[in-house]
């Protein structure tokens, strides 16, 4: 049984608390207290322990800016071991877990644990910019320590299926609609749609482009192109629209739990086979387009 450690928490980011109970399961009373209702929802609605990853590792220890933050975490999520020091998870477990989405504080505190040889999954954005992103993966003890991914690329309800695939024929063109902030949550519409164009080709262009909330980033490949609109604090749904030259499909974000299992058992699999799942090229034209998108006006 692989013990994992976990760090939270980064603002708006509930990962350790999910994170966390889709291995060890919850405590409902606990969970309930939770400051992201979302999470002790679609939590309840799933069947323990049938539907969780029990039976492949263990959040065994915790540590949060905030001892109080990790006591009720540990609480809710069933953590045995709450740690004072972001240092002493090195001690007692396997593998590391930074559930925090500020991709800025990244370097320093990933870089401990890549220097202890624990292999770490770092919540997206990796990175905002080519030079931290290159930093943490020139520092690795071994190939695969790191392994990064919005778990939106995993989310089923995102992929199209081969009737879709064959229905579009070449995509020449994708929009995406995501509420929040470029920095954080671009990430989240940019990784599920590259993952689905393997023949988009090289980079070409990306440009940026900022009105009141709205934030919108055009990307240009050599076989295709998308425009990625980022509504701020105005409610929208996760949405990709892909269209080919022959159709059109629009796919919608709705399943929260199932993306969040497979890519904490994806990151175990890597683990137990010793293997890069998603390559590094791809992780760092990813970055490298978030870095490009990021808006200066």
């Amino acid at each position: 049984m692989i013990k994992i450690g976990i760090i939270g928490m980064s603002e708006g980011n509930g990962h350790p608390y999910s994170w966390s109970a889709i291995f060890n399961g919850f405590d409902k009373t606990e969970i309930s207290k939770c400051p992201f209702p979302v999470i002790p929802e679609y939590l309840s609605n799933e069947i323990f322990p049938d539907n969780f990853l029990t039976n492949l590792a263990k959040v065994t220890h915790i540590w949060t800016q905030d001892l109080n933050i990790s006591k009720k975490i540990a609480t809710a999520s069933k953590i045995d071991n709450v740690v004072n020091n972001i240092e002493d998870l090195c001690n007692g477990v396997d593998a590391i877990l930074l559930a925090r989405d500020d991709a800025e504080n990244h370097i320093q505190m990933a870089m401990p644990f890549i220097k202890a040889d624990l292999p770490i999954f770092i919540d997206k954005p990796f990175a905002l910019n080519i030079k931290d992103a290159n930093k943490m993966l020139s520092s690795q003890k071994f190939e695969n320590q790191i392994f990064t991914c919005s778990s939106l690329r995993y989310a089923k309800e995102l992929i199209l299926n081969k009737k879709e695939a064959d229905m579009l024929g070449h995509i020449e063109y994708v929009e995406g609609t995501i509420m929040n902030k470029w920095e954080t949550y671009g990430i989240h519409l940019l990784e599920p749609l590259v993952a689905q164009l393997p023949n988009r080709g090289k980079l070409i262009n990306v440009s940026s482009h900022k009105s009141s909330d709205y934030h919108v980033v055009n990307i240009k490949w050599e076989r295709c192109m998308a425009t990625l609109k980022i509504t701020g604090s105005r409610s929208s749904d996760l949405t990709l629209s892909f269209t080919g030259n022959n159709n059109t499909v629009l796919k919608k974000f709705k399943d929260s739990f199932s993306c969040f299992k497979t890519s904490l058992s994806t990151f175990v699999d890597s683990i137990n086979t010793k293997e890069i799942i998603i390559s590094r090229e791809e992780t760092l034209e990813l970055v490298e387009i978030l870095e490009k998108g990021i808006c200066h006006e």
